[in-house]
């Protein structure tokens, strides 16, 4: 309490906001449900999610677009949080998609852009009609146009400039039939607010976010895992370094960190002095050209 008001930390109050979208979508939606991946962002999300709904179960599931080529580590983590806190879970595949024909596998590519349909087909089979995603706006500049209640059309697409203005927090969640959200509670949280509030609330992650001696090989100024996902290329050659992760994609388009931050705390101090996102630092996939990630949530990725 200050001069007899009181007043919230920064955490506590990005916390109030995160909830009050939650819980405000949540009242209004007919059927949404939280995208989940296994990484940071999203455990912060289901945790903020419990912490809403409390004492109640959680009244939406979890929706995993499962490429088949998430880290095992991720999906180990993923099994354990979801029995854990007594979610529910709804996976869609994309080897599944790409057997029974609905997408089709490049070979040598990444299934980055494959997965949108995946998630489109998940989303009009249960009646998902609002999707809460984890992404957060310092992450990248396209992401940062997006409002924290971002509307799709029937397609699943997102138009930059048809979007609804959100004055005093005030949030419109209609949409016809058809129609779709996408609402990102953690739009004005950073990396490091999300670590911090990790540490505050003493949020299990998977231990890849923590520095290891790990066999990798660089490729244009990136550190890759060597692995099943990232095999070494005629010519090259790897060590052993000790780096973690930022972000949690799929293992062939996720490159790692050099980095001696063994746990929370020391992640935490790394990252306030850090000065490159965590996509722009370990994102394969966002290379390819300056609007790559916009160009896909055009198409209905988050």
């Amino acid at each position: 309490m200050t001069g007899g008001r009181y007043t919230l930390s920064t955490l506590r109050a990005l916390e109030a906001e995160s909830i009050g979208v939650l819980r405000e979508v949540a009242a209004e939606a007919r059927r949404p449900c939280l995208l989940f991946s296994g990484g940071k962002d999203s455990i912060v999300l289901s945790h903020l999610a419990r912490k809403a709904f409390a004492p109640g179960s959680v009244p939406f599931p979890l929706l995993h677009v499962d490429t088949g080529r998430n880290f095992p580590e991720v999906l180990a983590f993923r099994d354990r949080w979801v029995a854990a806190n007594g979610l529910r879970l709804v996976v869609a595949s994309v080897p599944e998609a790409i057997e029974r024909g609905l997408v089709h596998d490049e070979p040598g590519g990444s299934r980055n852009r494959i997965q949108t349909p995946v998630l489109l087909a998940a989303a009009a089979e249960h009646g998902f009609d609002a999707l809460f995603g984890g992404a957060r706006r310092d992450e990248e500049k396209s992401r940062a146009k997006e409002r924290i209640v971002s509307f799709r059309d029937e397609f699943g697409q997102w138009d930059p400039k048809d979007q609804r203005p959100e004055l005093w927090s005030l949030f419109n969640t209609r949409v016809r039939p058809g129609e779709s959200l996408r609402v990102f509670p953690l739009s004005n949280w950073t990396e490091l607010d999300v670590w911090r509030y990790i540490a505050a609330e003493g949020i299990a992650v998977p231990p890849l976010y923590f520095a290891a001696e790990r066999e990798v090989v660089e490729r244009d100024g990136m550190l890759w895992a060597v692995g099943a996902s990232v095999p070494l290329r005629d010519g090259e050659t790897s060590g052993t370094r000790s780096v973690r992760y930022r972000t949690m994609g799929d293992a062939d388009i996720t490159a790692a960190v050099e980095s001696r931050a063994r746990d929370v705390a020391e992640v935490v101090a790394e990252l306030e002095t850090a000065r490159v996102t965590e996509r722009g630092a370990t994102r394969g996939d966002d290379r390819g050209s300056e609007t790559a990630m916009e160009d896909r949530k055009r198409e209905g990725y988050f």
